[in-house]
């Protein structure tokens, strides 16, 4: 057991992990290299497969491995923070209990599913003197990190406007949103809060302006029934022209081997095993026009900021890229990105800086962004100088945006955002 003051934190920081997927394996990597600062020290999860793959991994006892959130909150503090990976739609739930039991907390994003609920869960941590950093990766990246400073200088004048565009990826889209578990509005989120709440951070970020005006567009336009190809079945194992279709479940995890890291072997298993098992019973071998999805796969967003800035987000899922463009027009000159390339152009002088981020791409974890933001959310508990980078005050904003756009697309109005 921990001191019960809840303030007091000392080195290594006692972390409980909630949820066990991909993201919470992510974030153990930090914990494998910094042993001095951080150590897992239980892991609540129901899948027994992920649980014990991740608890063997740090030798977290048996007792100390559980099935449920609720029978984990009911023992007393036995850490001092908990990284919350679950589901979206039991962030609230989880991060209620965390709050009463006196953790700090590194969320992953989005915060929670209504805006209400967003507000509830910042509102109760302040109370408590309790941190909560959101996983917004983006204000960890070099590269956007580097878009900031080169706005920041000055040297550009004042923004103009913003053209930001999310590339997410035909395969990404169809694995996540037509046949994985974010498939749902009402059973995760829509895809703008889901994939693109970091665009919307980052874009709140550099501009440094309140957004005052918001309006959507968007509909799921393509994966429906009425768009199967002749001769398409249920599951691509059993289709009549899965050889000609660019949405193949097979070609995507049998073939290419893509997406395929959430698939974890149970003991005495192959990862070819729970392939063959996705394809011919789970939710990933289902053809993505006869699924139960209905999350967007084209939208627009504009926004008008209280300065006049005008910025617009537009989201890409009919790209085999998997990346983000920005345009920047300011008053003494431009910038833009495309993928790892960022050009900064002065009207004046002519002159162009050019700056490659390339080399990221050959290290894993979002070229290390993911490790920046764990250590953020640790060095903050360690270190009394250290402040939160992405802190939930600061997240709630970009996440009332999101929900004031999702209302407009519902509702075709636009939407003015009061404080």
């Amino acid at each position: 057991m921990i001191d019960n003051d809840i303030s007091y934190v000392k080195p290594p920081v006692r972390i409980v992990l909630i949820g066990a997927g991909n993201r919470a394996r992510t974030y153990m990597h930090y914990v494998k290299i910094n042993p001095d600062k951080a150590e897992p020290v239980a892991v609540v999860e129901p899948d027994k497969v992920r649980r014990d793959f991740l608890a063997d991994q740090f030798g977290i006892p048996e007792e100390m491995r559980f099935c449920s959130c609720k029978e984990f909150f009911a023992l007393p503090r036995v850490a001092d923070a908990a990284i919350i990976c679950t589901p979206e739609k039991l962030h609230y739930e989880h991060c209620m209990l965390a709050i009463d039991a006196g953790y700090h907390i590194l969320l992953e994003k989005p915060i929670a599913q209504t805006y209400e609920q967003c507000v509830e869960i910042a509102r109760k941590a302040e109370e408590r003197g309790l941190q909560i950093s959101v996983c917004h990766v983006l204000r960890h990246h070099p590269l956007f990190a580097k878009i900031k400073d080169l706005i920041d200088s000055g040297k550009f004048g004042d923004i103009i406007s913003i053209c930001h565009t999310e590339e997410v990826g035909i395969d990404r889209y169809t694995h996540s949103y037509v046949r994985g578990t974010m498939n749902s509005e009402k059973g995760n989120n829509p895809m703008l809060l889901a994939k693109c709440c970091h665009d919307l951070d980052f874009l709140l970020w550099i501009s440094k302006a309140r957004c005052c005006k918001v309006s959507s567009l968007g509909s799921l336009k393509w994966f429906r029934e009425e768009n199967a190809p002749e001769g398409s079945a249920s599951r691509c194992i059993d289709c009549r022209v899965e050889d000609k279709c660019p949405y193949s479940a097979i070609d995507l995890y049998k073939r290419r081997r893509d997406w395929i890291g959430n698939f974890i072997p149970a003991p005495g298993e192959m990862i070819d095993d729970v392939i063959d098992h996705e394809l011919e019973n789970g939710r990933f071998g289902r053809c993505v026009y006869h699924c139960d999805n209905d999350v967007a796969d084209n939208q627009v967003v504009t926004m008008e900021m209280d300065n006049g800035m005008l910025i617009s987000l537009v989201i890409n899922v009919f790209t085999q890229r998997d990346c983000r463009n920005i345009e920047i027009k300011m008053t003494l000159g431009e910038i833009s990105c495309y993928g790892d390339l960022i050009k900064a152009r002065n009207f004046r002088s002519r002159e162009t800086s050019t700056y490659d981020f390339s080399h990221l791409n050959k290290i894993p974890h979002h070229g290390g962004a993911d490790m920046a933001v764990i250590g953020n959310f640790i060095e903050s508990l360690l270190d009394p100088e250290s402040t939160l980078i992405s802190p939930i005050s600061v997240a709630l904003e970009s996440h009332h945006v999101i929900f004031e756009a999702e209302r407009s697309r519902h509702t075709g109005k636009t939407i003015n955002i009061n404080k």
